[in-house]
């Protein structure tokens, strides 16, 4: 399955050719209405509302490539939503006898909610897999740059000495939060069944003694949650895809902000695996990766606001509301799926140059450590001397090893890293 032809991600390279863009494009988004429209139809045969022959004929009628995708959408415009025209082009292609099965008791968005909520099944899965296949290359490096320095940095400057295995653990840490979120949203995502005002009164006319008990059938069908009520104006379900996906795209935004820094030219502690070309330079490797992913954090948290604004949706439907959420859940969640690719590729191949680090940490000739001088210099010359000392020689520019009051002092910056070692192997018991 492909995206289709008017909707290729030209302009969106971060996720165009990526899992998510099949599992979210049209052609996608038809299967999954089409899924919806053919599970509501057995689930009444198993509840004795539909012959089991009109659960097969619907079954086998409802496939993606017997209808026109342009044409649904065209005709969506007439009632606001394309299930109205899919319901129309399906009772037609079961013909009769079971054609009246299609659809009924349900409402458009019945089948649009659930079609949702099975496009967002079949992103999030790719999407843990890559959140998996990160925090496994970032485990990776944080175990072997366990105890390389490098600066800390705070406010753009030199701060006090890190490791690059306690920031390679910070990163993993922030992607296991993200994979955690996902997947609990990803088990909680429910079908969508109330008939026309949520109170499943069609199910009743047709003959059902327990019209409540269908949603549970009709969730069994499609693999997802059976909710507790019908949600057509108590959007828990979005709010819950916007706040998770949001996230990931933070959590994955940050390492990408962290490597952009890095892998500066001036800088250069680390570089991704195969960097991307210029138009015009022949000599630039650019961190098109990280590139893509921070272009994506950046989106997201408008996108996700759209979503939580449209939460205020009035009566037992809304006008706009439930609308205005398609667009918006599709781009983040092609946004989301396309950077958590880029970051398992990142990561998998991210090259750690320790050489750097360790140059860098001269830079300062000794004042990258000032913190433990001025705890070691307290005792003996007082606290407020020893920051006066520190500060005329930091203003002068003045090697620290020459200064006769620190010729005894310890001024290696890779003896001064703290707890980094055991707050990565901390960070890395997390499974």
């Amino acid at each position: 399955m492909t995206a289709h032809p008017g909707d290729t991600g030209l302009l969106a390279p971060g996720w165009s050719d990526s899992a998510a863009a099949c599992a979210t494009g049209d052609d996608a988004f038809l299967r999954a209405l089409l899924d919806a429209e053919a599970a509501l139809t057995r689930a009444q045969a198993t509840a004795g509302l539909a012959p089991a022959e009109a659960a097969t004929a619907v079954t086998e009628a409802a496939e993606a490539g017997a209808f026109d995708v342009a044409s649904l959408a065209e005709r969506a415009r007439t009632g606001g939503n394309p299930v109205i025209p899919l319901v129309a082009d399906l009772t037609k292609a079961v013909g009769d006898p079971h054609g009246p099965y299609v659809h009924r008791g349900a409402t458009s968005q019945d089948i649009m909610d659930t079609a949702m909520m099975l496009v967002a099944a079949r992103t999030l899965d790719p999407v843990l897999a890559d959140l998996g296949r990160t925090e496994q290359a970032l485990a990776r490096l944080a175990a072997e740059y366990r105890d390389t320095a490098m600066p800390g940095r705070t406010l753009t400057q030199h701060a006090v000495p890190t490791t690059f295995g306690l920031k390679a653990a910070g990163w993993r840490s922030l992607v296991l939060d993200a994979r955690d979120r996902v997947r609990a949203v990803r088990e909680s995502l429910p079908t969508q069944l109330g008939g026309a005002a949520g109170t499943l009164a069609a199910f009743g006319a047709y003959g059902a003694s327990d019209p409540a008990g269908l949603p549970e059938i009709y969730a069994r069908e499609l693999g997802l949650r059976a909710p507790d009520l019908p949600w057509h104006t108590l959007r828990t379900p979005i709010g819950d895809l916007a706040g998770c996906l949001a996230f990931a795209a933070g959590a994955l935004g940050k390492v990408a902000v962290d490597v952009l820094t890095l892998s500066r030219t001036e800088i250069a502690e680390v570089a991704e695996g195969s960097g991307g070309g210029s138009s015009a330079m022949p000599h630039k490797s650019n961190p098109v990766r990280s590139t893509l992913i921070a272009s994506a954090a950046r989106r997201a948290p408008q996108l996700a606001a759209t979503l939580y604004g449209s939460m205020a949706a009035e009566d037992e439907r809304p006008a706009g509301a439930w609308h205005a959420e398609w667009e918006p859940l599709r781009d983040l969640l092609r946004l989301v799926g396309g950077a958590a690719r880029d970051a398992a590729e990142l990561a998998g191949g991210l090259r750690v140059r320790p050489e750097a680090m360790r140059a860098h940490l001269d830079l300062t000739h000794g004042l990258i450590v000032s913190e433990r001088l001025s705890a070691e210099l307290a005792p003996v010359l007082g606290r407020a001397r020893a920051k006066e000392l520190l500060t005329r020689l930091a203003s002068a520019g003045q090697p620290l090893a020459q200064a006769p009051e620190l010729a005894d002092v310890d001024l290696d910056p890779t003896h001064y890293t703290g707890s980094a070692g055991a707050l990565t192997d901390r960070a890395l018991e997390r499974r």
